[in-house]
């Protein structure tokens, strides 16, 4: 029997499992204790998060650093209820690409935002084109039986003469 906890060998990580803890990731809990069962359901819900001294030192950066990009809207980091800062593997990709543009490439911290600004609503896009993209698969044999006529010119809006449309092109020419 281990006498340390899996939860407890890590430093601040709720995903640090030990050798003898993978037969309860895959599953395998019919002989277990439901405290134990408790337990790897609630390390299966959370994922990693690391404090701000640990992501500080991992990048080193000074932890006012890291609070300055939450006071910018550049890292939105979640709270413990001990009201601690908790960086998500998310929030770490994030902040190596803010500091990939202010160290290698010299963006200040106004590009960085407009920078993460235009990436945000460019993979809205990018997902939105995609739904349409999937709506449209799969509502494409519904657009090839559309056999109907286009609508005459007296439906229009505006109806205009064949004849003013010609003699319009043919101004425009001169």
């Amino acid at each position: 029997m281990r006498k340390t906890p899996a939860w407890r060998w890590g430093w601040n990580r709720s995903w640090d499992f030990g050798l003898w803890d993978w037969p309860l990731v895959f599953g395998f809990l019919e002989d277990q204790s439901p405290r134990t069962k408790d337990l790897v359901k609630s390390m299966k819900r959370k994922p990693k998060t690391y404090t701000i001294s640990a992501v500080a030192d991992q990048y080193g950066i000074h932890p006012q650093t890291l609070r300055l990009y939450e006071r910018e809207g550049l890292l939105k980091p979640s709270r413990s209820e001990g009201n601690t800062r908790l960086y998500t593997d998310e929030d770490l990709e994030r902040l190596e690409l803010v500091l990939a543009l202010t160290r290698d490439l010299g963006v200040n911290l106004a590009g960085v935002e407009i920078i993460l600004n235009m990436r945000e609503k460019m993979d809205a896009m990018q997902r939105e084109f995609e739904r349409f993209f999937d709506y449209l698969q799969t509502h494409v044999s519904e657009f090839a039986n559309f056999t109907e006529p286009p609508p005459s010119e007296s439906d229009a809006l505006v109806p205009l003469s064949r004849a003013t449309v010609l003699r319009r092109r043919g101004a425009s020419r001169n």
